[in-house]
């Protein structure tokens, strides 16, 4: 069973850093999909834990929960109102030309050279998709809820891109589904990208000898919730904190970086 790490604890809140695949939400919330993050801290503690914004399930990293109704005001109000700096770290796939409708309907982002620029925003609106639960609509002009990222590429390794995420709003599946929207999907995303395109090392290592069943370098959704910055609901001092990278993901980086080409 996975270790829940406390980051950071004091009598006003808590940070914790979710495994992918959980839920923050508690058992009342109806969410079939996987252990409750919220149920097994609650379990260990004889405070109310009260989650202060959205983590999406599949998504691991930073999640902040306050103890007291001031705390939860204070906190969540730092998230709507754009004082909390949260940063998204993860792989995207480069989608192919014969690729690019199955992944989007809207106008791609590139570079000259065929990748992603080394910086660019995406405001599309997004709403919940009918009938496919999970994933959701990019809207272009009219209908969703606003919804913007700013993104950096942090390295390009041909096909695979690492990057980093700052979403200046808080909606579901919102990194991933404005990824997908430019033709960049993350790496795993299968609701929204290209599930037929996992990372994997014999991709870009020559003379790849490994196993005939090779498995991704990452399973999962290849993106963590891996930096925040707000302040503390008491004291009002801005509080940073800043994960280490999934061993998954480091291994992943370390090959790109030795065998892929830039």
């Amino acid at each position: 069973m996975d270790q829940i790490e406390t980051v950071y604890e004091d009598d006003q809140m808590l940070v914790v850093n979710k495994p992918p695949g959980w839920s923050m939400t508690a058992k009342a919330a109806g969410n079939p999909r996987g252990p409750r993050l919220l149920d097994r801290l609650t379990d260990t503690r004889s405070t109310a834990l009260i989650p202060t914004h959205r983590l999406d399930d599949e998504i691991g990293g930073l999640a902040v929960f306050a103890k007291s109704k001031p705390a939860l005001d204070f906190l969540s109000g730092e998230f709507q109102s754009k004082q909390a700096e949260r940063v998204y770290r993860g792989f995207v796939v480069i989608a192919q030309p014969h690729e690019i409708e199955r992944v989007t309907d809207l106008p791609i982002v590139r570079d000259a050279a065929g990748s992603l620029p080394d910086a660019f925003a995406v405001n599309f609106a997004l709403a919940p998709e009918q009938g496919e639960p999970g994933r959701m609509h990019v809207y272009r002009k009219k209908g969703g809820r606003r919804a913007v990222t700013q993104f950096r590429v942090l390295e390009k390794f041909g096909r695979f891109v690492w990057l980093e995420a700052r979403p200046e709003t808080n909606r579901e599946k919102q990194v991933q589904a404005h990824l997908a929207a430019v033709g960049a999907p993350v790496v795993g995303d299968d609701l929204h990208g290209l599930p037929e395109v996992p990372l994997l090392l014999s991709q870009f290592k020559r003379g790849y000898k490994g196993r005939d069943d090779e498995r991704p370098l990452i399973s999962g959704v290849a993106l963590q919730a891996s930096a925040l910055t707000l302040r503390h609901p008491e004291s009002r001092e801005p509080l940073t904190w800043e994960l280490p990278l999934p061993k998954s993901f480091a291994i992943a980086l370390r090959h790109l970086r030795k065998f892929a080409r830039r």
